[in-house]
């Protein structure tokens, strides 16, 4: 029962009125007036029936005391044997807190969106937040102590207790990639660095020097010893333009937690600085300036280029003294700086004594080392000075009949072709569309007739004769373009023709770009949802085999969308590296990180959250010492100890009635005044 005040003034003309009186009482002892001490209670008594003194009883109920409850189950949770410890302190827990009359709010946390991690504060909030601070006796977590979002832990007055899942002699080795570019110049040498790094107890015996394979664009791995706990520098050199995977993968050891962290991806694009093309023409004509402006168009190629307009047997009488400002170094170009070209352009080049067979057998070499090597043949190619008939005709994929068909056709993508990403698709760019399988672009008025040997024939001109043919030689690659007529098309003859990008995909094949491989098999990652793709030659393929992070495989049938791609979708259920297999062919890809955050640290511990629990006076147990008994604490004291923890009773309640009754009542308090200020009077009045 408590005693409250409800004036029947406002509070301020109350605190004017007993100014008032406190101003006449004063007044009246220092004029020595004798009722003074009569009048002052009088006053008083009216200020006190103004002021209204009632007695308010109330009816409460008690509320239960609350207890949160957050369970882990992200996925570093499902290492070891930690999901049954969870599920042994839950069902202890919970029936102990319940027996206590206490209420339970039970929260499961699962892993955070993307790679957002353990998120174990951000849910701490959001059950907060629907829960009266007043009732809340305490907050368990039941984790392995690796949150990623301890910045947003809220402010508690209860106990909070972390009770730790895990072994203490857990360990685990993880891999670390520390800087990766996203972008590397070829040829370049790039430094990545590593970091292979052991977390917890180290069982003895485990060796100082770790294996780790490296393995680029899924090709055949390599294996090195390095040390542990240390950062290493590992100088690279791009081996192709484009996307580049690394994989690195270090030797799990049996005893790990989990051989999740050790595996990553890195994916470096492979750009050119400067593209590097010799361009070697034989007598004018139309076309070499196409060529030419193709070449010249890209700001990033670096163009040599010399044309043979006077041949040693011209005689003209124009001395060779003045035939060129400064002598060709054909020696330096073909024989000691041959490599450092990635592409080189024979246009309507034939033997004329100027390049020896030597020069000829040096640019087979470079093809056979992985250089690349184009033939625009004219008349020239069908005589008998023909470059087929050098060194180099080893490796050229068409032979030369003699014969120069004269007479206008149209180019024809092949049925091959239709496959091969250097001319799938092309009609697509025709200047008109196709009707009845003629592409709507112009004619050509010539064509070398060639007798294909090996590669394949991409497109086909008269009587189906091989019109563009390509093949790989050791490492690189060689083409050979039947006829000198593509100029033609870019002038426009006819309504011209895609020749721009006909040339343009075929230097690009040359120089290996990864996206205009024949046979590869690619992914791209939207989310967690993988678009497949197999491009292949071959008219049929089998099934793609997709092994998950945790090893699950699963096979896929792959439909054909178009000539040569086969693709398929598949929704990946968790996060890490997949591998990708068909045939002889294949791949990786990562889902976000090969390495999820849940997986960078997994040995449990409770230095994450020994501040916010110390700032409670709770404790941080491990439950494979047992699981805690439960304590009532009062409010302020340590909250934790060995073996136990507690919590504090909140004795909160609900006000079911409120009865108020006024003390005195007002006609007493009035005939109380009245007799005090009648005494007064005849107090002052006798003297």
């Amino acid at each position: 029962m408590d005693v409250i005040f409800d004036p029947l003034v406002p509070w301020v003309a109350l605190y004017a009125a007993a100014a008032v009186a406190a101003i006449f009482s004063i007044i009246a002892i220092w004029r020595g007036l004798g009722g003074w001490w009569l009048r002052a209670p009088a006053m008083a008594v009216l200020l006190v029936a103004l002021a209204n003194p009632s007695l308010q009883d109330e009816e409460r109920d008690p509320l239960s005391d609350i207890v949160v409850m957050l369970v882990d189950e992200t996925a570093s949770q499902r290492l070891s044997d930690r999901e049954s410890q969870t599920a042994q302190a839950v069902d202890a827990l919970s029936a102990d807190i319940t027996a206590r009359g206490m209420e339970l709010r039970q929260v499961t946390v699962p892993d955070g969106q993307g790679d957002a991690g353990s998120e174990l504060m951000t849910a701490l909030s959001d059950t907060l937040s629907e829960e009266p601070k007043s009732r809340l006796a305490g907050t368990l977590l039941i984790t392995d102590g690796q949150l990623h979002d301890a910045a947003r832990a809220p402010a508690l007055e209860a106990p909070l207790h972390t009770l730790l899942t895990g072994r203490e002699a857990d360990w685990d080795r993880r891999l670390i990639i520390k800087n990766a570019p996203a972008f590397a110049i070829l040829d370049e040498e790039i430094k990545l660095t590593i970091r292979i790094e052991d977390q917890g107890r180290v069982p003895v015996g485990i060796p100082e020097l770790a294996s780790i394979s490296i393995a680029i664009d899924g090709a055949r791995a390599q294996n090195f010893k390095v040390p542990v706990n240390e950062d290493l520098e590992l100088p690279l050199t791009l081996p192709h333009g484009g996307m580049n995977v690394l994989q690195f993968d270090v030797a799990a050891d049996e005893t790990e937690l989990t051989d999740r962290n050790n595996s990553a991806v890195v994916q470096i694009n492979g750009v050119r600085d400067r593209l590097r093309v010799l361009l070697v023409s034989g007598e004018p004509h139309a076309g070499e300036r196409t060529w030419r402006n193709l070449l010249k168009s890209d700001s990033a190629v670096d163009l040599v280029h010399f044309t043979i307009l006077r041949p040693p047997e011209k005689q003209d009488g124009v001395p060779v003294s003045e035939l060129s400002l400064i002598a060709f170094p054909t020696r330096e170009l073909f024989l000691e700086k041959v490599d450092e070209f990635d592409l080189i352009i024979f246009d309507r080049y034939k033997r004329r004594g100027i390049l020896p067979a030597l020069y000829f057998d040096s640019i087979r070499q470079y093809v056979e080392g992985g250089g690349a090597v184009l033939v625009a043949a004219g008349p020239d190619f069908a005589s008998a000075d023909s470059i087929f008939r050098s060194p180099l005709g080893e490796i050229i994929p068409a032979q030369p009949t003699a014969r120069v068909l004269d007479q206008g056709f149209k180019p024809l993508v092949s049925e091959l072709g239709q496959r091969h990403p250097v001319t799938e698709g092309l009609e697509k760019f025709a200047p008109n569309p196709t009707v009845d399988g003629v592409p709507g672009w112009g004619r050509w008025m010539r064509q070398i007739e060639v007798e294909a040997l090996q590669g394949q024939t991409v497109m086909s001109g008269i009587e189906d004769r091989p019109l563009l043919t390509l093949d790989r030689v050791g490492d690189g690659r060689i083409a050979l373009m039947a006829s000198d007529q593509a100029w033609l098309w870019h002038r426009g003859y006819e309504g011209g023709g895609p020749q721009l990008e006909l040339l343009r995909r075929l230097a690009h094949w040359m120089m290996k770009e990864p996206d205009l491989e024949e046979e590869a098999l690619t992914a791209v990652v939207e989310g967690q949802t993988m678009s497949l793709t197999r491009r292949t030659l071959d008219l049929e393929v089998g099934e793609l085999e997709i092994t998950a992070p945790d090893g699950t495989v699963t096979l896929l049938p792959l439909t054909e969308t178009s000539p040569g791609r086969f693709t398929t979708t598949f929704v990946g259920p968790q996060q890490g590296l997949y591998r990708l297999k068909e045939g002889d062919h294949e791949s990786v890809v990562a889902l976000g990180p090969a390495a999820p955050r849940e997986f960078i640290e997994t040995v449990a511990s409770g230095d994450k959250l020994e501040g916010i629990v110390d700032a409670t006076r709770g404790g941080i147990l491990r439950l494979e010492d047992g699981i805690p008994d439960l304590r009532m604490v009062g409010e302020g004291r340590n909250a934790a100890g060995r073996g136990w923890i507690g919590l504090t009773p909140r004795n909160a309640y609900v006000t079911t009635n409120v009865t108020v009754t006024p003390i005195v009542s007002p006609w007493l308090f009035l005939l109380l005044a009245m007799v005090l200020t009648v005494g007064a009077w005849l107090r002052e009045g006798r003297r």
